[in-house]
């Protein structure tokens, strides 16, 4: 599986496209093989564009026509099982989801359609911050990796498990996923400095993490600076906006909200995870109509991953929306 695999399977309109693109007529039941697949990806396309539209119901609409007319387990039934258990996410209908995705890895052709399928089934349980759940899909995806010898691909999901038992609560099996991902991604054949470095940069930012919400600054502080001292090697530039975040991450749970939204406002502001830091900073402030401004902000984003599986039922909640 590519980097770039990976990465899409994580996001609800990324999902679609990744999977689209794999997928392969079915025998054909009409002269023209193609024919059936373009009808099946008309419709396809039309729920991606909704979904990014944020038109929920119409998207789920049109992927339940393209279950009901194309052949079971066919690769286009199968993304739109997937896609449509992602929309059921977003709208907080958890175990309806489930069931969407679950048909979709039982009918995943090839090893990496599953291990897509497999991951977005771990990002549901993570929208119920359910760590163990989680962890029934990614570990043996982590595995997997490792036989394969394809160790940044099982950093990335270890990682990846990890972040999602930190924020749902589980400190300490987090600090275990983040040292596998860590040890994981330093055993690639050949790594480069650079590549060294990275994993170096994210071990120091997961224990500030982990420190922080134990409940220890000194800790977590000394591990920020270890994290900025790699960072400031210069060897991984596209890192800079983690650097904020994770300053502002440490003081929103050391207590200094103000220090917190100094830091968090200078991160990638179209991180749902970080608007939610800021929202509930706001909070913590008493400044209600700043909180509210940010959690709406949230509703806007359609991700399927760790960023919004934590901020946008937290800010469904506070809005009061379903």
């Amino acid at each position: 599986m590519t980097r770039q695999s990976i990465v899409c399977s994580l996001t609800g309109i990324c999902l679609l496209s990744a999977t689209l693109a794999v997928a392969r007529p079915q025998p054909p039941a009409s002269p023209s093989p193609a024919a059936g697949q373009d009808q099946a990806a008309g419709p396809l396309k039309q729920a991606q564009q909704s979904l990014r539209e944020g038109d929920h119901e119409k998207a789920l609409a049109t992927l339940r026509d393209v279950i009901a007319k194309a052949p079971a387990s066919s690769p286009e039934w199968a993304a739109a099982q997937l896609q449509t258990g992602i929309v059921l996410d977003l709208l907080g209908q958890y175990d309806e989801a489930r069931t969407h995705i679950a048909k979709a890895i039982d009918a995943a052709a090839k090893p990496e359609d599953k291990a897509r399928a497999q991951r977005t089934m771990a990002m549901s349980y993570a929208f119920q911050r359910n760590c163990d759940g989680a962890e029934k899909y990614e570990a043996p995806l982590y595995e997997s990796y490792l036989a394969a010898k394809d160790f940044y691909a099982a950093g990335d999901v270890a990682n990846e498990l990890a972040r999602v038992c930190l924020e749902s609560g589980g400190f300490d099996k987090a600090a275990t996923w983040y040292k596998r991902g860590y040890e994981a991604g330093l055993q690639e054949p050949g790594i480069t400095p650079e590549r060294r470095d990275l994993w170096e940069f994210r071990w120091e930012h997961a224990q500030a993490r982990i420190a922080a919400r134990r409940g220890n600054q000194a800790e977590a502080k000394t591990h920020v600076a270890a994290a900025r001292a790699v960072f400031d090697k210069g060897t991984n530039p596209e890192q800079a906006p983690f650097v904020p975040y994770l300053s502002g991450y440490v003081a929103f749970y050391g207590g200094d909200y103000q220090a917190a939204l100094a830091e968090l406002q200078k991160g990638n502001q179209n991180d749902p995870f970080i608007l939610s830091l800021i929202a509930q900073a706001y909070e913590k402030l008493g400044d209600k109509a700043q909180a509210t401004e940010y959690y709406r902000k949230v509703l806007a984003s359609n991700a399927h991953n760790p960023t919004n599986a934590f901020a946008r039922p937290l800010a469904k909640e506070r809005l009061g929306t379903k």
